[in-house]
């Protein structure tokens, strides 16, 4: 294995290659990214840097000298469009082809499109650095003028560009298709305390609201609703999810099901491993298969799909995570670890929802399999272990004190 070629260079991609270094590789490494930027960190671009605490520079994940450490081929600005796997080559945007012995695929995720957006100024997506940067300009602009805000989407991203907005100074409404925000993530009962801190902090939150289109000449200027209603804006920022990025794969004969489907060390086909957003791997601990897009697991992700790389899928120790994410809304910490099945039972066993600090724990099959904090997060990261020792919720209760 002489020639590794890790396409994504972001945590994933750079958190594999830096540990085939520290475990003793020495060949060549190929890192693409699709981007023409160095590594960087993706969860401030939505709180920190969004809000102008921090500098587009102070986000690197990687300073430059340590980059040069890793003795990386770096191909960015250059995207993978095919993996021929008979040839062991990845194509790229130019057709030129990269060989490898072995692969790692780390291209993460994108954000998903509202149907029939119009090409008008005011109107973001947020994943790259450029995007937040874009935002960031707008959002200073109408908090100078007294313009108004519109966050499509109540999703964790969405919701925490409402806080970073509000707390910036601007008017915001925030437009949710789902009667309960996160619903999907957290359940009914947690998820609809998610939407409580919107309301707590005075953002207009409107559920079960669909929108059908957008008004302006030049820049947006509204977003038309569902039921005929016009919502005044002079920023959207879409926020309804992301899917993998895995049409580049397509023809591969790579298996696909909303990421690159693997086995439990993630290996995808001989030699060839996913780490991040982009892989679904069958996580032995709870029984099933997932796909995380959080940073936790990108990061985490990486280093085990390096490991399992180096040695083979037959000695490659399953990857077997709690998962773990963080989002900060207004002045609350919110903090999950486990994986929720829609049949779990939810139980508040310290603090209390009302005063927005509690944790709550899940339930399923007699174990508990998640957590729950808001403002409490030296329970979370102890409970994050209960889980990993598959301890009963009346055990964990016991264990928190």
């Amino acid at each position: 294995m002489r020639t590794v070629v890790v396409v994504g260079a972001s945590l994933a991609g750079l958190r594999a290659a830096e540990t085939l270094r520290q475990d003793g590789y020495d060949g060549r490494i190929v890192l693409v990214g699709a981007e023409d930027r160095l590594p960087y960190d993706r969860p401030p671009l939505s709180k920190q840097l969004l809000a102008g605490k921090v500098d587009a520079d102070q986000v690197s994940l990687c300073p430059p000298d340590r980059l040069e450490g890793l003795d990386l081929d770096l191909e960015l600005g250059r995207r993978a469009t095919a993996l021929d796997l008979d040839a062991r080559e990845v194509v790229l945007d130019d057709r030129d082809r990269t060989a490898f012995d072995a692969l790692i695929i780390a291209t993460g995720a994108s954000p998903r499109h509202l149907p029939g957006v119009p090409p008008l100024e005011g109107i973001h997506l947020l994943r790259t650095l450029d995007d937040c940067l874009a935002i960031r300009a707008d959002l200073e602009r109408i908090v100078v003028g007294g313009g108004r805000a519109v966050v499509v989407g109540a999703g964790f991203i969405g919701s925490e560009v409402a806080a970073t907005c509000h707390m910036a100074g601007a008017a915001v409404t925030v437009l949710e298709a789902l009667a309960t925000p996160l619903s999907k993530a957290l359940g009914e009962q947690m998820g609809s305390a998610c939407a409580t801190l919107h309301y707590d902090n005075g953002v207009d939150l409107r559920l079960g609201t669909g929108v059908s289109g957008f008004r302006g000449q030049h820049r947006v200027e509204g977003v038309l609703l569902a039921d005929g209603t016009i919502v005044e804006a002079d920023l959207v920022v879409v926020g309804v999810g992301v899917r993998p990025n895995t049409d580049w794969l397509e023809s591969s004969g790579l298996t696909l099901k909303d990421g690159v489907v693997c086995d439990a060390t993630g290996h995808a086909a001989p030699n060839v491993v996913a780490a991040g957003d982009v892989a679904r791997w069958y996580n032995p601990l709870f029984d099933t298969e997932m796909r995380v897009e959080h940073w936790t697991n990108a990061a985490e992700g990486g280093i085990a799909a390096a490991r399992a790389l180096l040695a083979g899928p037959e000695k490659a120790e399953p990857y077997a995570p709690v998962p773990y994410f963080w989002s900060d809304q207004y002045k609350s910490k919110i903090q999950f670890v486990g994986h929720v099945h829609h049949s779990d039972e939810v139980r508040v066993v310290d603090g209390s929802v009302e005063d927005r600090k509690f944790l709550a724990l899940y339930e399923h099959a007699g174990r508990v399999v998640g957590a729950l904090g808001f403002s409490k997060p030296k329970l979370v990261l102890q409970c994050r272990r209960l889980i990993a020792e598959r301890v009963s919720v009346d055990e964990a209760v016991v264990q928190l004190g």
